[in-house]
């Protein structure tokens, strides 16, 4: 069954052009190809990402934050109490009056000291302004690094100033080794991301955490999806350039978190803005009517026939845009109410 579902999945009709299979994309006069197995080292890369984002954190981030002026809070532990810990898990986090006068008489104790134990237990929860501002700096640095790479990768190509430079040469453009470290950056980064979405901190940029969680899972598995297959089709050209418009936006928001969590009100607040300008000139116009443009409209000039991977590719950066839509919408309400509500 595995055979017949990796025959199916690697049918040419799917990825290649008409006279195109596999055989032609094996390396030879010059010509490098991306290879579907180099994306096996994404894991592995990913795991490295979090062990530099371990040492970022603690040995980086946290000296930062006191510069800052952000405080490491300590906060107090309950006692052990099996009994209460097994209700705070399957039953409630804010027991009625009745059931902690219950709790107490069950743990012979007074109602005071059960109030007291779950507020010290609800107060573990709340992750610390400290943790926040690493979670933030890991982000920004990798944002930053990255905008900053993929600028240096691409200001000195044709494609980045033309974009019908990135069918040029379509199927048979080789593969330059800054390509091929950008793009295992960048889907190890979301591997990480992904990894990681249960322990890191549960936002609610909507008011709903669950909704915020599934629109991340659903963005990071897009993202990988999206990479991994513009690799397997050999469409880097045009990959790069998605990753450097997504990156660009990214880490001015990051900054505006941290200088936020470290209470610099009016930094925060010019960064905000700034990150804001970006991501509706790079997510909202440049990506639909320049990125989108050259993969829905300017394919059929190369092709009379386009392939399957032409609606699947396109298909997902139709999800991410209507994410792009979604996180702008969330975007223009805060500046609303920074702008009249101050």
């Amino acid at each position: 069954i595995l055979k017949t579902l990796n025959s199916w999945f690697w049918w040419e009709n799917i990825w290649m052009p008409i006279n195109c299979t596999w055989e032609h994309f094996v390396d030879r006069d010059g010509l490098v190809f991306p290879k579907p197995h180099q994306l096996y080292a994404t894991i592995p890369y990913a795991f490295v990402l979090l062990i530099i984002r371990f040492f970022s954190e603690r040995f980086v981030a946290i000296p930062v934050a006191k510069a800052l002026g952000i405080k490491n809070v300590r906060r107090v532990k309950p006692q052990p109490n099996p009994v209460l810990e097994s209700y705070f898990r399957e039953c409630s986090k804010h027991p009625s009056q009745s059931d902690i006068q219950g709790l107490a008489k069950k743990c012979n104790c007074t109602v005071h000291l059960v109030e007291k134990w779950f507020r010290r237990r609800r107060n573990l929860e709340i992750p610390t302004v400290l943790r926040k501002f690493q979670e933030a700096f890991w982000r920004f640095s990798f944002y930053l690094t990255s905008s900053i790479a993929g600028f240096m990768f691409l200001y000195d190509k044709p494609w980045f100033y033309d974009i019908w430079q990135t069918w040029v040469g379509y199927p048979f453009q080789t593969l330059l080794p800054s390509q091929y470290w950008y793009y295992m950056a960048e889907i190890s980064f979301y591997w990480s991301l992904l990894f990681r979405l249960g322990i890191d901190i549960k936002r609610k940029a909507s008011g709903h955490a669950l909704t915020d969680f599934l629109a991340h899972v659903i963005h990071h598995l897009a993202a990988i999806g999206l990479m991994s297959g513009s690799w397997c089709g050999n469409y880097v050209r045009l990959g790069t350039l998605v990753m450097f418009v997504h990156d660009t936006a990214d880490f001015w928001l990051e900054a505006a978190k941290m200088f936020n969590y470290a209470r610099w009100e009016k930094t925060c607040n010019v960064l905000f803005i700034l990150f804001a300008v970006v991501f509706f000139i790079t997510r909202i116009i440049l990506f639909p009517f320049w990125i989108l443009r050259a993969t829905l409209y300017q394919p059929t000039y190369y092709s009379t026939t386009p392939v399957i991977a032409y609606f699947l590719f396109n298909g997902q950066l139709l999800i991410l845009q209507g994410l792009h839509l979604y996180w702008g919408y969330l975007i223009f309400k805060i500046l609303k109410r920074f702008i009249f509500l101050k």
